[in-house]
Parts: structure tokens; sequence; C-alpha cells
């Protein structure tokens, strides 16, 4: 009697049903992008499938969610009132980082993909991508310059939010197309790819896209950073050299 309850034990472990381990799979079409003179913006695409080792549960659907996020940066958001017919700064936030590129796209809506309490963990949301970091300043209504923010660079094409975009074939393979934008900043693009289901992160990686100037780009950048001064004198050469042109052109359309 003393051995029948091991046994029933391990009996039933024997024959209970495998939990299916599902893991990310995925690469992307390139991971170098090279800024010239020419550039206006590239376009990635992130596919992928899901690994398995057992089949999938028969109860909620799977998810995928993709973000491709730009080096950050510091940031100062203020806000302007019209006060005696001109406008003045007013108040004024503090954001110790925000990223210069944020994009996420996803096979549905972000609120039935991804709970709240998820997001708050990983950051995936936009909303959570800036806040995550921290703000500092005196004004009580903080989130409002937040979202001020996410306005304005969204219609610089900077941010973006591609609910339903992920193309997710008999919950195996994924495609998820980002496009870069013309005004890239150079640096170090993370891309983070989520599995979920109802709402719970099951796997997650992570890809890295390296962005570079390339040519004349890089060596005037360069010199703007490591030659301050003969890049002053150059530009300024340049633009005298420029001037005189047009003026020698227009004197002889005159003519």
């Amino acid at each position: 009697m003393r051995i029948a309850g091991p046994l029933l034990i391990a009996f039933a472990l024997w024959y209970s049903p495998a939990q299916a381990n599902e893991e990310i799979v995925a690469g992307l079409s390139q991971n170098r992008v090279a800024i010239t003179a020419d550039f206006s913006g590239s376009e990635i695409m992130i596919y992928g499938a899901v690994k398995r080792d057992a089949p999938p549960p028969g109860s909620a659907p799977l998810e995928v969610i993709v973000t491709v996020e730009g080096p950050s940066a510091p940031i100062s958001v203020r806000r302007k009132e019209r006060r005696a017919g001109i406008w003045v700064n007013t108040d004024e936030i503090q954001i110790n980082r925000a990223p210069s590129f944020y994009a996420v796209a996803s096979t549905g809506p972000m609120d039935r993909v991804l709970s709240q309490t998820e997001d708050l963990r990983h950051k995936i949301t936009l909303f959570r991508a800036i806040s995550a970091v921290g703000t500092k300043s005196k004004v009580e209504d903080a989130e409002n310059f937040v979202d001020a923010l996410i306005r304005i660079r969204s219609r610089e094409d900077q941010f973006r939010v591609m609910e339903g975009s992920i193309q997710f074939t008999e919950q195996t393979l994924f495609r998820a197309d980002i496009g870069l934008p013309a005004n890239l900043t150079e640096g170090n693009y993370r891309v983070r790819l989520f599995l979920t289901r109802s709402g719970t992160v099951v796997d997650k990686i992570e890809r890295r896209i390296f962005v570079r100037k390339e040519g004349l780009e890089r060596i005037l950048y360069n010199l703007s950073r490591e030659q301050p001064l003969i890049y002053g004198i150059l530009s300024l050469l340049i633009a005298l050299a420029a001037g005189y042109g047009a003026s020698a052109a227009f004197r002889l359309i005159r003519r």
C-alpha cells in the first residue's frame, strides 16, 4: 500500500498529455543598412516559424509581435502657450531616453494579443518604450507630454504602430515587413520578436540591424565629430564656392 501512491503519481505523469514547448525561429532579410547620398529608406522583412516539440494546445491561438527600436537619446518635451500675443514655453519634462525610431507590428489588436502586465514587463508598446525610461518634471500631466512626443514623431514617420500587419499562416509561419524611413539615425537597431498566447509571452528572441553611413556621408560625419574646425572651414569654402558659381551662372544667363 505504501508503494501504491508513488506508482499512481508516476502512472498519471506518464499518461498526461505533453505540453508543447513553442519557440521562435526567425531571420532578417538584411542585418545591415547603408546610408548613402541617394538613400531614400529601406524595408526589412522579418520572417520565421514556430518550433514545437509537441502538438499545440487547443485553447487560445498564438499571436506574434515584432518591434524595431533605433538608438535612444535624452529629449526635452516642452509645452507652448500663447501669452500676450506670442508663443512661449511654459512647462517642460525631461525624458532620460527615447528611441529615435520605433515600430511595433502584431497579428492583431495589441489589447488582444498582449496583457498590460506583460507589456509592463517587456516594454513592448510605444508608450511603454518611451515612459519606461522615466521622466523628470514638475508637471502633473507628464503623460500628455509623452503623447505629444508620440504624435510628433509619428507624423515624421519615426514612430509606427502596425496592428494586424503580420502574416501568420497555420499558426506556424509568419512574416512582418517593416519600412525604415530616409531620416534614419546611425547606430544599432534592436529587433525583438514575441510569441504570445492569451496575452502572455510564451517565447521571445532578439536580433540586431546595423545602420551605418557610407561613402562621402561617412567621411563628412566622422570629420564633423573628430575634426570640427576642419569641417567648419570646408563647409564655409563649399558655401562660398556654391555662391560664386550660382552668381557666375546668373551673369551668363543675363548676357
